[in-house]
């Protein structure tokens, strides 16, 4: 008969590590479905300087792999391959994976996180992690005193544009269109920093540079014209996108794909949890999403001692009937 696990965790980033760890710790037989790129948006990053614990900076490949050796020492199993498939009408829970793996448990947190969108142009590759980021508060003291460029007109650009011109010398905001989508108060403080610039209706062409970048190739979508701006980061903030498409017709989502929650981490579903950047479109930190983590796995704890009653007392009628 197939093992059921008391806590399964689809996503192995921090949320779902610190889950599987608490999980683990919690007594409870845990299982984490990692996907095939296991780790989240830290195994993009370079130095990692506000994580606690660590006094130099530690790469985030390498703090995956020590929160996950953390998890496996306490006790908790790993599968490594994406989610396609789930079914959260019934107990236990199923779940099935692409090599058509099925996993069944008592609980699931899902901890898949989101994904920042990137343009998707060629050269960006190159300078990932190296020249471009999309998150200042991870990478923007890398650039202190120096010249960056944001690309985006939302409220994520403006929050980022913000961030940085406390850090950096200049910040130029590179946006497609004449007019900003950010929240009108976020444009309002934007536009009062001096050291905050404006490039209005210009899409980016080529992030430049041989060994190290060096600045952003423009194209005015009005005039055609072409410019490049020497600058010594770029900072891709054109929003976020939740990998909840495994998810439609099985939980409850908010317009733009984040899980809904109440209780910080219940789901639509009794005995689904949410933790980290799937149900947070704000702060998006590794802190913040282990912290999920941490409260989704305690919240399924608790949620399968009442598990434990439920199944006692449906054994007993069952047993009375005959």
């Amino acid at each position: 008969m197939a093992k059921v696990y008391d806590i399964l965790i689809v996503g192995a980033g921090p949320a779902g590590l610190t889950a599987a760890i608490y999980g683990v710790r919690a007594g409870r037989s845990v299982l984490a479905v990692g996907g095939k790129a296991p780790g989240g948006q830290l195994m993009l990053t370079t130095d990692v300087e506000d994580f606690p614990g660590f006094i130099e900076p530690i790469q985030g490949p390498e703090l995956m792999q020590k929160m996950r050796k953390q998890a496996e020492r306490l006790g908790a199993e790993f599968f490594d391959d994406d989610v396609i498939r789930v079914n959260f009408k019934q107990q236990p829970f199923e779940i099935e994976t692409e090599q058509k793996k099925k996993f069944s448990a008592k609980t699931i947190v899902i901890a898949v996180g989101s994904a920042y969108k990137w343009l998707n142009i060629p050269s960006e590759l190159k300078f990932k992690g190296n020249g471009i980021s999309t998150c200042a508060t991870c990478d923007g003291y890398f650039f202190k005193g120096k010249d960056v460029a944001v690309i985006g007109g939302g409220d994520s650009a403006m929050r980022e544009a913000l961030f940085l011109s406390n850090i950096c010398k200049t910040v130029t905001v590179i946006h497609r269109r004449d007019v900003l989508k950010a929240q009108a108060v976020l444009q309002e403080r934007a536009k009062a920093r001096k050291n905050i610039k404006w490039i209005w209706n210009s899409d980016v062409q080529e992030f430049l540079g041989e060994n190290k970048f060096s600045g952003v190739k423009i194209k005015n979508n009005k005039t055609e014209k072409g410019t490049t701006i020497k600058v010594s980061g770029a900072f891709v903030a054109i929003g976020h996108e939740p990998a909840t498409g495994f998810l439609k017709g099985q939980l409850g989502l908010d317009a733009k794909g984040y899980v809904v929650v109440k209780n910080q981490t219940e789901t639509s579903v009794p005995g689904i949890f949410a933790a980290g950047d799937i149900r947070d479109f704000r702060y998006q930190q590794a802190i913040t999403a282990a912290g999920f983590g941490c409260m989704a796995a305690m919240d399924a704890d608790s949620y399968l001692q009442g598990y434990r009653a439920l199944s006692e007392k449906a054994g007993k009628k069952n047993g009375n009937k005959k």
